[in-house]
């Protein structure tokens, strides 16, 4: 098969990661492309895919129009000169809308349930794969599983956490540490949401960095007094970074679902609420705040309790008993189109039962 996966954000690159490892040992051929937003780039590099850039991502409402039009052409030149079988993505207007005009078939992931994005990709899309805890109902192409989309490159089959990757950080084994993630806020989603005031972020700052190492990601550029925590390290191994940290404060939902699947505590600050980061939730691996109020206490009863001695592996473990390996299931999925589309649909039990053990 001539598959195309476009990327709309960074962790879409760790999203298809191992699927798409698996099918180029079988001897498949994939091409992602992708706006340079972050770092999709050397994401993409790192692994050794083939990749085609679309350019800069835009980030003002006049860059964004003016980026349907573009992007929709460059996607369309794309899909005419590799001609796959099937095109992949995370609800991508340009992947869906320029698949349908070339006559290929478009899968879509979802788990963010933003409705604005879904109503203008979905006439173009044949399924929707979405987890089971995600609450806006997608209409007859969604097909649910049990699982979150950072298990299809954070489940143990494909990710083994190794402290030597962190050595850019100059850490010793078994020093603590905290990673802070801050976002942007330029995504359309985005739109009227918040995180942290800059005061709650400075009293948190103010508190971290009293008693522990602190590393700072950030989508957008750091003011002068905060460069200094600013994480050194290759954007493909930051997944090890949060394995090991003795907690994440993230204002982006992703990074905190990341934490929380690999046993490491999160505190998620935003007023956006994700299903999927509340469902952590009952596993005692994701806190949720809608503003930066309570953080600060939360923090501390944390670090003064009894689950701050767990191990990752204790933490996660009811998480991983109850969810599928979901990247099995893609693989499935695509390696039976179109006919696993409809069995899907009418066999609970298919996507119900990719055993993670």
């Amino acid at each position: 098969m001539r598959i195309l996966i476009d990327i709309g954000h960074p962790a879409h690159v760790h999203l298809f990661r191992p699927f798409a490892q698996e099918m180029e040992k079988q001897g498949h051929v994939l091409l992602f492309t992708y706006r340079q937003k972050e770092f999709e780039s050397e994401l993409l590099e790192a692994a050794g895919f083939q990749k085609k850039s679309f350019g800069p991502h835009y980030n003002t409402k006049a860059g964004k129009i003016w980026g349907l039009f573009k992007f929709n052409w460059l996607m369309f030149r794309a899909i005419r000169a590799f001609k796959p079988d099937l095109l992949l993505s995370h609800g991508s207007l340009y992947a869906a809308q320029m698949a349908w005009l070339s006559g290929k078939p478009h899968l879509s992931l979802e788990d963010s349930g933003n409705m604005e994005q879904i109503l203008l990709y979905r006439p173009f899309t044949q399924a929707i794969l979405a987890p089971d805890v995600l609450p806006e109902q997608l209409g007859p192409k969604e097909i649910r599983y049990k699982a979150y989309h950072e298990l299809f490159y954070l489940h143990p089959d494909y990710f083994r956490p190794d402290f030597s990757r962190l050595s850019p950080l100059g850490l010793k084994e078994g020093e603590p540490f905290v990673i802070l993630r801050l976002v942007s806020f330029n995504a359309t989603h985005d739109i009227g949401h918040a995180g942290f005031t800059r005061e709650q972020k400075e009293q948190i700052v103010s508190f971290l960095e009293g008693k522990y190492r602190l590393f700072i990601s950030s989508e957008s550029e750091l003011p002068e007094h905060l460069k200094k925590y600013q994480i050194k390290l290759p954007p493909h191994l930051i997944h090890h970074a949060l394995y090991f940290a003795s907690f994440v404060v993230s204002e982006g939902a992703t990074v905190a679902s990341e934490a929380g699947v690999l046993g490491t505590p999160a505190f998620y600050v935003n007023s956006i609420a994700r299903s999927y980061n509340e469902d952590q939730e009952r596993f005692g691996l994701v806190y949720n705040f809608r503003n930066g109020l309570g953080v600060l206490d939360k923090i501390i009863q944390f670090i003064s309790g009894e689950e701050v001695n767990k191990s990752n592996e204790e933490r996660r473990k009811p998480l991983l008993e109850e969810k599928i390996n979901p990247t099995k299931l893609l693989l499935w999925t695509v390696l039976n189109w179109p006919n696993s589309v409809e069995r899907l649909k009418k066999d609970e039990k298919i996507r119900y039962t990719f055993s993670i053990r």
